[in-house]
């Protein structure tokens, strides 16, 4: 499929805002697929680092 111009291809013959709007969500959960487990990681470490910081003053 070619377009006749970049506004061409954006529109995707009237079908833009589906095709983009769906781009747009797979692009968002990607992201939380991503950040998510990497914020509860950190979480993770921090509290097992006070944890060992709290058993080692006993």
């Amino acid at each position: 499929m070619s377009f006749a111009s970049w506004s061409d291809f954006l529109a995707m013959g009237r079908h833009g805002l589906f095709v983009w709007s769906a781009y747009g969500l797979f692009a968002a959960v990607l992201a939380i697929n991503v950040i998510l487990p990497l914020l509860a990681r950190r979480r993770y470490l921090q509290e097992q680092a006070r944890r060992v910081r709290r058993e080692s003053r006993s």
